[in-house]
């Protein structure tokens, strides 16, 4: 991913804006840049636009807005959404970015609701683990496939360009860091250039390159990777070449609660409605309740890097609103069980061992005893027959460090600077999880992609309109 000089060069395609990515990230700023009058060009290196939108929850975590107002919830304030922000990072975050997100969150929600009709609502009937209010925002079946759609019908709609199968191999810029055009592949070898007065980088991470995992992130270079194959890396090679402030290359957002081998992830809801995880055992063997993303690798170092998640019918009810749940329900990844003995015969474990398990679980619940993991199981009923429980393996969703930015998205230098006229969000911007996988509030990789976004957009606008 070479840096090219930009140095007498001429292009003879061009557009005022050119981003890179038609996910979520890509297509808010695209949209924000349209409508500041600013000629916009998106380059999607797919045949059709999917990317980690596509695969994600579908959720936006926000606070203040008109959603929130209308469902009653007139608490939620961008202060507290700063503090869950910060909080879940353990501080080790750009505080500073975190509370100016999260005071233009609402600003983006509305937005992307009222002006291009993003299906959302609020997600009213449980809250992921760091959320002291109910921030999320999620489309009907809690699936980012329905908003990706969404968001390319509206770019589309406004006669916006999206150049597909178009892999964005390299950047031209010249001596002082402006970015002059791109270079693109075809599936057929051939290239070609196309000149620009700012360049939005939306193209995500480095989850699929087992290289640069093995680099920065080695205790999950052999776990399943959940994400879309096409994240290469491609923004942080970009930013090295340019010298650009990468930071927290080991965070990243894990899953640990993947189906296998369906490769299905469950819906959270089983865990945080009083589910719980065991191992080969019958035994439980962290907080799982802490967060999805850091529960990923005490899947991973269990015996032969499994283990088994244990609900009831109280939790599949909310669970169940889930595309992802509903889906690992089809494809038999789900089983119901009407005793313990079931289970253990599944699992393979002491009966014995894993009924004291479940009676461990139901003591906490009921306040008899305290957790040795320090969960607290005690705002929620103790688990009752039927059971539902599934296989599952500890998964990458996508990586969460990368380009340094600031408020105005644009992409900063070692020494601070922004660049002349380059701009990231969503993953190839660093995220706000800190340095590694326990820093990710559920929801923080659409928070990212859609406020970065649309803050990319304005902001190149207004550059090339001077």
């Amino acid at each position: 991913m070479p840096i090219l000089k930009a140095e007498g060069k001429s292009f003879d395609t061009s557009a005022d804006l050119l981003i890179i990515g038609a996910g979520a990230c890509g297509c808010t700023a695209a949209l924000a840049a349209n409508e500041a009058g600013a000629d916009v060009l998106i380059l999607e290196r797919d045949a059709k636009p999917r990317g980690n939108t596509s695969l994600s929850g579908g959720q936006i975590p926000a606070a203040g807005t008109k959603l929130q107002r209308a469902a009653g919830l007139l608490d939620d304030t961008p202060e507290i959404l700063a503090k869950d922000l910060i909080n879940k990072a353990h501080g080790e975050c750009d505080q500073d970015l975190a509370r100016f997100l999260a005071k233009e969150s609402a600003k983006t929600v509305d937005w992307l609701v009222d002006r291009y009709q993003l299906p959302l609502s609020c997600i009213l009937d449980f809250r992921y683990p760091g959320h002291s209010k109910p921030h999320m925002h999620a489309s009907p079946s809690r699936f980012g496939a329905e908003l990706l759609t969404v968001f390319v019908a509206a770019v589309e709609k406004e006669g916006i360009p999206i150049a597909t199968s178009a892999y964005v191999t390299d950047l031209y810029a010249d001596s002082a860091k402006r970015i002059h055009g791109v270079r693109v592949t075809r599936p057929d070898g051939k290239a070609e250039d196309i000149g620009c007065k700012a360049l939005v980088l939306a193209c995500n991470g480095y989850g699929g390159n087992k290289a640069m995992l093995a680099k920065y992130i080695p205790e999950i270079v052999n776990a399943h990777y959940h994400g879309h194959v096409g994240n290469q890396g491609d923004a942080v090679k970009w930013g090295e070449d340019l010298g650009a402030s990468i930071k927290d290359m080991g965070s990243f957002q894990g899953h640990g609660a993947v189906c296998t081998p369906h490769a299905i992830h469950l819906g959270w809801p089983s865990i945080t409605e009083g589910g719980f995880q065991v191992n080969k055992y019958g035994k439980r063997f962290s907080n799982e309740n802490a967060g999805y993303s850091e529960q990923a690798l005490n899947v991973v170092r269990q015996p032969e890097h499994v283990a088994w998640t244990i609900w009831d019918a109280r939790c599949q009810d909310v669970a169940i609103q889930m595309h992802s749940h509903q889906e690992a329900l089809k494809a038999g990844a789900i089983k119901r069980y009407d005793s313990v003995a079931e289970m253990a015969r599944v699992i393979g474990c002491d009966a014995a061992t894993l009924g004291a398990t479940l009676g461990d679980v139901a003591d906490v619940a009921n306040k008899k005893k305290k957790d040795s993991f320090g969960r607290d199981f005690s705002t929620k009923p103790a688990l009752k027959a039927p059971y539902y429980m599934a296989k599952i393996m500890g998964a990458l969703f996508h990586t969460q460090g990368g380009l340094e930015v600031n408020t105005e998205a644009r992409v900063l230098k070692m020494d601070g600077k922004p660049f002349p006229n380059l701009f990231a969000g969503g993953g190839a911007a660093r995220g706000l999880s800190g340095p590694s996988d326990w820093g990710y509030l559920s929801g923080s990789g659409l928070f990212m992609a859609t406020n970065l976004g649309r803050l990319a957009g304005e902001n190149a606008a207004k550059l090339v309109a001077k």
